[in-house]
């Protein structure tokens, strides 16, 4: 029985955070072996708000090596770049033009940018969540990796792909594949060391709000020891009055590979004093090999390319295939 495939996409926006990490990839790296996985770097996505073009592709780059020194393996999964495969924009289109405005319209993040942007909203944003449908569709995929925020893309894509369906397919052949929800399976909700009740995100304009993949050291420390505290001796879990503290020990923890009952035993007495450097101390030690790895990767740009050509190879072949089907079903002339 063949695996069922995954595809998933990620912004080439900023660096990978713990947040980023613990939260998701660490998790997906642990059973990657069950699916056969896509794996795109959304730079098309990228600039559907303002973004420096002359960071844009040493972004991505950056985002490709972080990946594969997570632990991403190319046995079991396929890593490219999106706008090397060319196909994503031109079902984008064919999409749009069987798309409801009022469908886009009602997006919620959509509403919630465009606030924020104000004058400055582009089409592109508006127009999202159809590139991302065609993200999908093109690799007929049966699950997609969706948190809370994205629950509502993929239901519109589902709905593209159900009125695509209706309209040019037939009763047993249906043009496009009808994805399902996968829902990631449980991994560490890492709050910002600014503010104990947010998620750590890279779109926060502060720095110190988290602590990137990459971060040196000494950076790691700076951020540590000014992370936002309390003045409370004795550190424990769970208390609501307490967000960051709960946030800081559930960090130790996970990077410790320790119990809970150990943790509150351990800092139970603590100091803030006392935990900053043990905290400091693991964290750096934990990303290390991640950084070792990616600087190796980073060193051999050559390999770096050649797994991006290819992997753009095995994604354009499905990915050509399924637009050949969507342009037929909608009466193209084939090429010549």
């Amino acid at each position: 029985m063949s695996k069922q495939r995954v595809l998933s996409g990620i912004q080439t926006t900023g660096n990978l955070h713990l947040g980023n990490y613990l939260g998701a990839i660490r998790n997906w790296v642990e059973i990657q072996s069950q699916y056969d996985n896509f794996f795109f770097f959304a730079d098309l996505h990228a600039i559907t708000v303002p973004y420096d073009p002359k960071t844009l592709a040493d972004n991505t780059y950056n985002l490709a090596a972080l990946y594969l020194a997570c632990g991403i393996d190319l046995q079991y999964s396929t890593i490219f770049v999106q706008s090397h495969v060319t196909a994503h924009s031109e079902l984008t289109w064919l999409l749009n033009c069987i798309t409801p405005l009022n469908w886009l319209e009602r997006m919620i993040q959509f509403k919630e940018k465009a606030i924020k942007q104000g004058e400055n909203v582009s089409v592109g944003l508006l127009d999202y969540p159809v590139l991302m449908a065609a993200d999908i569709l093109l690799y007929d995929a049966d699950k997609v990796p969706v948190g809370e925020d994205q629950k509502q893309h993929l239901e519109l894509t589902r709905d593209i792909a159900v009125r695509v369906n209706d309209k040019f397919g037939k009763k047993k052949e249906p043009v496009l594949k009808i994805p399902e929800p996968l829902i990631r399976p449980e991994g560490a909700r890492v709050m910002s060391l600014t503010d104990g009740t947010k998620k750590m995100s890279k779109s926060d304009p502060s720095e110190m709000s988290r602590i990137s993949l990459l971060d040196p050291p000494e950076e790691i420390k700076k951020k540590i020891k000014r992370c936002k505290t309390d003045p409370i001796k004795g550190l424990v879990f769970d208390d609501p009055e307490r967000p960051e503290c709960h946030n800081l020990l559930s960090l130790y923890q996970i990077l410790a590979n320790k119990t809970k009952q150990e943790v509150a035993t351990e800092c139970q007495d603590m100091g803030w004093g006392q935990f900053k450097p043990l905290l400091t101390e693991v964290t750096v030690e934990s990303l290390k090999p991640i950084q070792d790895k990616y600087q190796e990767i980073m060193d051999n740009k050559d390999y770096l390319n050649s797994v991006l050509k290819e992997g753009v190879a095995k994604a354009e072949e499905v990915a050509n295939t399924t637009l050949s089907r969507v342009k037929d079903a909608l009466g193209y002339l084939p090429r010549l």
